[in-house]
C-alpha cells in the first residue's frame, strides 16, 4: 500500500490561488467560436449560439437562430430551429459537445415564398449529422434563461454544529466519536484511526503525539490537552515523510482544539477586529479565516459554515439557520471587489450565486468502455446490509464502497459509474440501466444519498454513457446558493477497518468560484500532510500507519485547500474576488503545475482513464460543425419564432429580406406551435413535420419580446467573457477555433 506524499496546506492553498492568478495572467485564448456552420448539399447552414429552454440530466432542449445560404440564391434565409440534444461535458477542457441533435420544429419568418418545407428538409437532413462544441462557460451562462430540472432538497439538515470561538491561532482536531486506536505494525505505537491528522500513542494509550508538517505536539491522551514539543520520539519522527516547504507558516505552533462531535472552530488572531463595509451597513471580522459578519441595524451576527448562514445576537448563541434568500438586503450590496466579495456566492439572488447554481446543474459526463471497466469490492468479513427506512433500498455498511441492494440485485457506484451484480461480492459489470425510481427515494439522512446524483444516460453494445452532478460530491443548490454536505451525521463503521462517512462540519469548507468547494483547517499549515485521501463520494478506510486514508471529500472541480494561513476569505486575499486578486498575489512558478489537479473531474483521474471511451467513438463519428468565420454571434431566436439581431443597443428583425428596427411586443410573445413532449430516448427515424404557416403574411412589422431577448443577450455576453478569462486547458493545448 502506498504512503501518501506530505503536502503542506500552504502549498495546496497556492494551487487555488494559482487558479485565480492564471485566469488573469494567462494569454488570451481563442474562443470556441460561434456561430458555427455546417455544409449541406444545397448550401451552407449557419447555426447561431443556442438559447437553452430546458436541461434535464444530459438532455438539453432549446432553440437557435439559423441562417440558410442556398447556392444560386442571392439573399440568405433566416429561421428559428427548436431542438432536443444530448450533451457530453469535460470540465478539464471546459467544453461541452452537443450531439444527437433532433430538430423538433422550424419556422421561417424571413421566407417570401412557399419554400419553407424545402428549407426545413435541408435543416432536418444536415443538422443532426453534426455535433457542436461549446465552452462550459457559455453553456452555464446561457442556462440563465432556461428551466433546469433539479431535485428538491427540503430535508437537508440545517441544525448548527457546535461552534467554538478562540482568540488565538488554533486548529481543530476532529475525532469521529470516541478515539479508536489501531496498532502500527513493527512499532511500539498505536494510531488514532478515526482522526484526519497523524495522531500516535504509546501502546496503552499514553502518552500521545500529534504531527503536523511543521510542529509536534504531546498529550497524555488523544483528547488532549495538547502542548507543543520540540522532542518527539526519534523512532516515531523517522516514520514521517520529510515535510515539504512551509513558507509563511505561523511562527509559533497554533493551539489544538479537540472535538468528538460535529464542530466548527472560529479562531481569531487575537481579539476580533471588526471592520466596516458597504457604507456602514455591515461589519466583518478581518483577523479570522471564517466569514463572520455583523449587521449594524439589528446587531445580529452571521457566520457562514459549509455554505450555510447562521445568525445570533452574540457569540454564545444560540445560533439559528437563515435561508440564503432571507438574508438582510445589505448582504447583496457587498462590493464584489471587497475583501469579502467572495461571500456573494452564498447570497441568493446575486449574479455570483446564480452562476454557481447554474453551473451545478450541468452534469460531468463520460463514455465508459464496457470491456475495460471493472470493480472489486472488499468487505470487512461477510457483506452486511442495512435497510434505508421508507425505501426498498439497503446499503452495505462494512465496506468503503457504495453498494446497494434493490430487489435482490446489487448495484455499486465507483467514481461516478454504476455497476451491477447478482451477488454482493460480484462479479461486477457496468450497468446499462439502474432502478432510478427506487434510488431516487434515498433520503439525505442516508450516507449513500449522493448516489442519487449518478446516472446512466444511454448505452450501446460497447459503450455506456454516464454522468454525475455535484450532488455526488456532496455539493447541492439550496435556496439559490451552493451548500456543502447534507448536514446529517452518518455513523462510521468500525471493525477490522474503519470506514468513515462524509462529514459536513469540521473542515472549514468554503466555496470559491474558480475551483468549487475547498477544505482547510484554520491555520492548519501541514496538518493534512499524513494519512489523508480525497476522492469522489466516500470510500477508503483507515488502515495501518501511513496508508490509504479515508476522510473523503473534494469539490466538484477537484479538491483544493483554501482559507488557510494568512490568505483567507476574510483577510488579506479573497479567492472569490476576480477583479483584485492579480494585484494582491505574486506569480509563483512552483504553483503552476499544481493547478492541473485543481480542476480535474473524477472520470479523468489517472486511475480511471483506461475505462473511458475515445471521444470520437463516444460522439458516434459525428461531424463537428466549423466556425462561421467572419460572422458576428449577434442573431437570436425569439420565443415567438421571429429572428432578431442585436445592433449596438437596438434590436432588429427581418423585413423584406433586410434588417429593420424591431417593434417590441407589449406582452410576452408566444410560440405559434406548441412543442411536443420529448421521449427519453431518441427514435430511430423521424418523419418530416413541416411547420404550419398562415396563408398570408401579416402586413404589420413583426414584434419580439425584447425583455426576453435582452436576458439572452446578457447571458451570451457573460459566457463569452468568462470563456476568454479561463486559463489554458489541461495539457496546455489551445482551444480550437
Amino acid at each position: 500500500m502506498q504512503k501518501m506524499t506530505p503536502r503542506s496546506i500552504r502549498d495546496v492553498l497556492h494551487a487555488a490561488l494559482a487558479a485565480a492568478l492564471m485566469l488573469l495572467a494567462a494569454p488570451v485564448l481563442a474562443a470556441l467560436e460561434w456561430p458555427q456552420a455546417i455544409d449541406a448539399p444545397e448550401g451552407t447552414i449557419t447555426v447561431y449560439q443556442p438559447q437553452p429552454e430546458r436541461l434535464d440530466g444530459n438532455m438539453l432542449s432549446g432553440r437557435a437562430a439559423v441562417q440558410l445560404d442556398i447556392e444560386g440564391q442571392a439573399e440568405p434565409v433566416f429561421g428559428v430551429m427548436w431542438f432536443t440534444a444530448r450533451i457530453d461535458t469535460d470540465r478539464d477542457a471546459d467544453t461541452a459537445f452537443v450531439r444527437d441533435l433532433k430538430v423538433d420544429h422550424v419556422t421561417w419568418p424571413d421566407s417570401k415564398d412557399a419554400g419553407e418545407q424545402r428549407f426545413t428538409a435541408i435543416i432536418e437532413g444536415a443538422v443532426p449529422e453534426n455535433g457542436f462544441e461549446i465552452s462550459m462557460e457559455r453553456l452555464a451562462a446561457s442556462l440563465a434563461t432556461a428551466e433546469v430540472v433539479q431535485k428538491s432538497l427540503e430535508d437537508l439538515n440545517t441544525e448548527p454544529p457546535q461552534i467554538v470561538f478562540r482568540e488565538e491561532l488554533a486548529v481543530l482536531l476532529p475525532i469521529d466519536g470516541k478515539p479508536r486506536l489501531s496498532e502500527i505494525e513493527g512499532s511500539p505505537y498505536e494510531r488514532v484511526m478515526n482522526a484526519p491528522m497523524a495522531v500516535a500513542c504509546k501502546k496503552g494509550g499514553t502518552p500521545c503525539w500529534l504531527a503536523s508538517g511543521t510542529f509536534w505536539y504531546e498529550a497524555r491522551g488523544p483528547l488532549g490537552p495538547w502542548s507543543p514539543t520540540a522532542s518527539p520520539p526519534a523512532d516515531l519522527e523517522r516514520m514521517m515523510p520529510e515535510p515539504e516547504a512551509t513558507e509563511g507558516a505561523p511562527a509559533a505552533p497554533p493551539a489544538i482544539v479537540v472535538a468528538t462531535e460535529p464542530t466548527e472552530l472560529i479562531a481569531t488572531d487575537g481579539a476580533p477586529k471588526w471592520t466596516p463595509l458597504t457604507g456602514g451597513e455591515l461589519l466583518y471580522v478581518e483577523n479570522t479565516e471564517s466569514p463572520w459578519l455583523r449587521e449594524l441595524a439589528t446587531g445580529n451576527m452571521y457566520l457562514l459554515l459549509s455554505g450555510r448562514w447562521y445568525r445570533s445576537k452574540s457569540q454564545q448563541g444560540p445560533w439559528t439557520f437563515v435561508k440564503p434568500d432571507e438574508l438582510p438586503a445589505s448582504f447583496a450590496r457587498i462590493p464584489p471587489a471587497s475583501d469579502i466579495g467572495g461571500l456573494r456566492t452564498s447570497v441568493a439572488g446575486t449574479p455570483e450565486a446564480d452562476e454557481a447554481v447554474r453551473d451545478a446543474a450541468i452534469p460531468q459526463t463520460t463514455a465508459i468502455k464496457r470491456s475495460e471497466a471493472s470493480l472489486t469490492v472488499e468487505y470487512d468479513g461477510a457483506p452486511k446490509f442495512e435497510k434505508i427506512k421508507g425505501t426498498e433500498v439497503a446499503y452495505a455498511v462494512n465496506t468503503g464502497a457504495q453498494v446497494l441492494e434493490i430487489g435482490g440485485r446489487y448495484y455499486a457506484v465507483d467514481s461516478g459509474v454504476w455497476f451491477v451484480a447478482e451477488k454482493a461480492t460480484g462479479p461486477w459489470a457496468v450497468a446499462v440501466e439502474v432502478p432510478e425510481d427506487k434510488i431516487a427515494e434515498i433520503p439525505h439522512s442516508a450516507p449513500v444519498y449522493n448516489t442519487t446524483h449518478v446516472h446512466v444516460y444511454e448505452s450501446t453494445p460497447e459503450i455506456v454513457y454516464v454522468g454525475y452532478t455535484p450532488g455526488y460530491m456532496w455539493s447541492f443548490p439550496y435556496y439559490g446558493v451552493p451548500v456543502y454536505g447534507t448536514g446529517w451525521r452518518y455513523p462510521p463503521y468500525y471493525g477490522r477497518w474503519y470506514y468513515p462517512r462524509p462529514p459536513t462540519w469540521g473542515f472549514n469548507v468554503g466555496y470559491n468560484p474558480w475551483t468549487g468547494w475547498t477544505f482547510g483547517l484554520s491555520w492548519s499549515n501541514g496538518f493534512f500532510s499524513f494519512g489523508m485521501s480525497w476522492g469522489g463520494g466516500y470510500g477508503g478506510a483507515y488502515r495501518p500507519w501511513g496508508c490509504c486514508g479515508g476522510w473523503y471529500g473534494g469539490g466538484y472541480r477537484g479538491p483544493v485547500v483554501i482559507n488557510t494561513g494568512d490568505i483567507n476569505i476574510g483577510n488579506n486575499v479573497n479567492i472569490g474576488n476576480r477583479t483584485e486578486i492579480s494585484n494582491r498575489i505574486g506569480n509563483n512558478p512552483q504553483i503552476g503545475n499544481r493547478l492541473q489537479d485543481s480542476r480535474q473531474n473524477i472520470y479523468n483521474r489517472p486511475e480511471n482513464r483506461t475505462r473511458n471511451a475515445d471521444r470520437t467513438a463516444a460522439a458516434r463519428d459525428l461531424k463537428t460543425a466549423r466556425p462561421a468565420t467572419g460572422r458576428a454571434n449577434n442573431v437570436y431566436a425569439d420565443r415567438s419564432g421571429e429572428v432578431a439581431r442585436r445592433d449596438g443597443d437596438r434590436w432588429q428583425t427581418r423585413e423584406n429580406g433586410a434588417w429593420k428596427d424591431a417593434a417590441p411586443a407589449q406582452t410576452p410573445a408566444t410560440r405559434p406551435v406548441s412543442r411536443p413532449n420529448q421521449p427519453a430516448t431518441r427514435p430511430a427515424a423521424r418523419p418530416s413535420q413541416p411547420a404550419p404557416r398562415p396563408a398570408t403574411r401579416p402586413a404589420s412589422r413583426p414584434s419580439i419580446n425584447t425583455r426576453d431577448l435582452n436576458r439572452s443577450h446578457s447571458a451570451r455576453q457573460m459566457g463569452h467573457s468568462r470563456e476568454m478569462a479561463r486559463p489554458m486547458p489541461r495539457g496546455g493545448a489551445p482551444r480550437r477555433r
